[in-house]
């Protein structure tokens, strides 16, 4: 191995200042073994969240501040170059998540390993988290179309949607999070570029959220609406929720999805304009809930049990019937974890008005349970003033990955 060369200017007592080493490090850097080493020294443990596991990360992980979704399309029909990529995508992401850089190649006269705009920083609990559209499985280009559940179709349109396709489908999703912004570009970007040439990107969609808010009772994230966002996701610390709530062993003729769950991903605009002139009492109506504290009306504590009622008149304090958090609960029977993160692509280029709202997120064992409480809330919610769907896709996300074994090994077995 060729040892790195020093930039202009550098001493060596320089690189191993910045790098923080002492007598032991310098044997390294003798040897060129630093290049195997973190691409930040200071890094913790504590930063990184494990690649390799039972289910994917990035679905109970607790929510990290930036997300980046990629849908992307296969290029190929040939069934070895795209498991080549799965492998080759499952080395990026592991050194990734464990806050390593991508490779070792340091000649100056051929491409490096790794696009380096993430050197210095910690892992910031990156997360990957890869699934498959129905799409992926039509024509039977490789060979596995038998092997499509029977719950992966198509999400149906909804009373109100206005759906722009390109925001839709997709034949394998990622969905990035990270708590600093650069290391889930630095990963979007090195993914795409180890899978040019076999997947091209169809739609990338970016959010944010302030996944630790600086209170005294740590909070519940807002959404652009200015209200709480997440109030009622079911507790995944607990093994119950676990179990009952998200994950279960596969018993459709889907074996290769045993510890996996369904990804559904729709994205709301809010018009802001028209919500901002709005009073607040109305917009404590339409949400059904106290904009400060959270609380469901009528209630004072945010996680008071949610108790619908049809009693709607003039100064009334109770949750309104028809408010979006009565009617998404309704008796209470069907839950989703929602991992949704607010978004602002630009101006609206038809009306001029701020392109901003929420990316939907939400992780279920099946389908129907997102359909069941869509259907209501298309039909009955009141927030249906202020919000368009303009995206909707729906994919199952593989079981977790394990070491000696690489992304969706299961469905190619």
């Amino acid at each position: 191995m060729t040892r790195p060369t020093l930039e202009a200017g550098m001493t060596r007592r320089d690189v191993l200042k910045v790098a923080g080493l002492t007598g032991l490090g310098a044997a390294f850097y003798a040897s060129g073994v630093e290049r195997f080493l973190p691409r930040a020294l200071t890094a913790k443990a504590s930063d990184q969240v494990p690649f390799y596991g039972t289910y994917q990360a990035g679905i109970m992980t607790p929510a990290q501040n930036h997300v980046q979704l990629v849908a992307f399309d296969v290029k190929t029909d040939r069934r070895d170059e795209l498991i080549d990529l799965l492998k080759r995508w499952t080395r990026a992401c592991a050194r990734l998540s464990a806050g390593l850089s991508l490779g070792e190649t340091d000649s100056a006269y051929i491409p490096p390993d790794d696009t380096g705009e993430a050197e210095g920083l910690s892992a910031s609990h990156l997360t990957f988290t890869f699934g498959c559209g129905v799409s992926l499985f039509e024509g039977d280009r490789f060979g596995i179309g038998h092997k499509r559940p029977a719950l992966l179709r198509d999400l149906p349109t909804f009373d109100l949607d206005q759906l722009d396709e390109k925001w839709s489908g997709g034949d394998l999703i990622v969905q990035i999070c990270a708590d600093d912004q650069q290391v889930v570009f630095h990963a979007l970007r090195n993914l795409t570029r180890i899978g040019r040439g076999v997947v091209k990107i169809r739609w990338t969609q970016a959010g944010f959220q302030r996944s630790k808010v600086a209170d005294a009772t740590g909070g519940t994230p807002r959404n652009l609406f200015g209200f709480k966002d997440g109030t009622g996701n079911p507790d995944v610390t607990k093994a119950a929720t676990r179990e009952n709530t998200l994950f279960y062993q596969w018993r459709d003729g889907s074996p290769w999805l045993t510890n996996g769950t369904f990804l559904v991903v729709r994205r709301i605009q809010m018009h802001l304009e028209v919500w901002d002139r709005t009073i607040l009492k109305e917009q404590e109506r339409t949400f059904g809930r106290e904009r400060a504290s959270g609380a469901p009306l009528g209630s004072k504590d945010e996680f008071a049990s949610v108790t619908p009622t049809k009693r709607i008149a003039r100064g009334e304090t109770e949750l309104p019937a028809d408010s979006h958090t009565a009617v998404a609960h309704g008796e209470g029977k069907v839950q989703l974890l929602r991992r949704s993160y607010s978004y602002q692509d630009g101006v609206d280029e038809t009306t001029g008005a701020l392109d901003a709202g929420l990316l939907f997120l939400s992780y279920q064992r099946s389908p129907e349970q997102f359909i069941t409480i869509q259907e209501r809330l298309a039909t009955s919610d009141r927030m249906n003033e202020y919000i368009t769907h303009r995206g909707s896709a729906l994919f199952a996300c593989f079981g977790g990955i394990q070491k000696g074994g690489y992304i969706g090994d299961a469905l190619f077995a």
